[in-house]
Formats: C-alpha cells, structure tokens, sequence
C-alpha cells in the first residue's frame, strides 16, 4: 500500500479505514507513530492512586495461626490470587496484643512481602479496616 491509497481512503472519510491504513503503512515504511505511544501511557501515579483506592480483590485472615501454618497460607493466598490476575490484597494479622514484645503475625507477614518475587508495594490499612492489625498488598504485573 502507497501513501497515496492511504490518502484516498482517508479522503473518503472512512475513520476505520483511516486509522487502519495509516497504521499499516506507518509499519510497512518503519517508521514511529509517538501519538500512538501516548495515547497508551499514563500519568505516572495513576495506577498506584487507583489501587489506594479500591477494596482488595481478596482478603486472608490469619490471626490466631502460628508463624509457621500463616507463612504455608501466605504463600498459598499469593500465588492463586497471582493466578487469579488480582490487584490488591489484604492480609488480618492481628496487633499482637497477646504477643510479648513485636507481633509475631504481622512480622512473619513483612519478612513473607519481602521474599515474595510478585508482591509490591504494601502497607498498613487504614483504622476502619484494621489499621495496624492488616495490611494491604499490591500485586506486581509480571
């Protein structure tokens, strides 16, 4: 396909075939369409501000579990909701008030984020969802 077939369909008025004879003779010459690019990235933060905002896809509760049984569930919840394509998930772990010192829980659950090879950015959940008693855990893409 020349330019000058593109030019007559996009004469025609045809936006369908506008867009797909373009494309195809941009592909055809090698050459870079940047508006196409753009019109597919995103602000930076968007998808981030998004997740903030949405309930978790799923949510584990864990509390009363020993460190060991709550790392084999973890690890369990992570990888079908990986297999699942979720999002956002929510981890109850507790406060540890029956804990001496740290709760043993909710530091079993940070040392499980660091290790996991597909959980990003996590933290704790505001206070009319358990606040420092759960944590929320955002998926990584690949």
């Amino acid at each position: 396909m020349n330019f000058g077939d593109i030019l007559e369909k996009w004469e025609q008025g045809h936006p369908a075939s506008q867009k797909t004879a373009m494309s195809a003779w941009l592909k055809e010459n090698d050459i870079y369409d940047k508006d196409a690019d753009a019109q597919k990235t995103t602000v930076p933060g968007e998808n981030r501000r998004r997740l903030l905002h949405i309930q978790p896809d799923d949510t584990l509760d864990i509390h009363g579990f020993t460190g060991e049984k709550a790392w084999l569930l973890l690890d369990q919840f992570f990888s079908n909701a990986k297999n699942s394509g979720f999002e956002k998930l929510r981890i109850i772990h507790g406060k540890g008030n029956h804990s001496q010192g740290e709760a043993v829980l909710g530091r079993t659950v940070r040392k499980f984020i660091e290790q996991c090879p597909f959980a990003g950015e996590s933290g704790n959940e505001k206070s009319t969802n358990g606040g420092s008693g759960a944590t929320w855990v955002f998926l990584k893409d690949n």
